[in-house]
């Protein structure tokens, strides 16, 4: 599976950005998109997921700002509002499937997100 991200730039505090994450096969066959975030410095962490069932999760630092969706093909979105200097990190995408062996992790190559004046 080949996970692409988009979307990223760079935005005044308070504002929105919109990122995707197109999936080479179907989102539904994915048990559980995610995405994460690292700053400099930081380890990465979770922001929020969605099961192929349609529940969604969020970190607490983003709840109430952040959004995750999915149209009805390939695509997850991840839509930040309010945005803070301290949001400002690398978004990436993963995906989990699961697989006769176990769990099989894939990941995007991550976009920059960058939170300023």
């Amino acid at each position: 599976v080949q996970l692409v991200e988009s979307g990223g730039g760079l935005v005044q505090p308070g504002g929105s950005l919109r990122l995707s994450c197109h999936a080479s096969e179907s989102i539904f066959k994915l048990n559980v998109m995610d995405w994460y975030r690292q700053a400099p410095g930081q380890q990465r962490e979770l922001v929020g997921g969605i099961t192929n069932r349609g529940a969604t999760n969020y970190a607490d630092p983003v709840k109430g700002r952040f959004t995750i969706s999915r149209d009805n093909a390939n695509t997850v979105y991840l839509q930040m509002n309010s945005l803070k200097p301290e949001d400002t990190a690398v978004y990436y995408c993963h995906a989990l499937l699961s697989s006769p062996s176990g769990w099989d992790n894939y990941w995007g190559q991550g976009t920059q997100v960058t939170v300023s004046l």
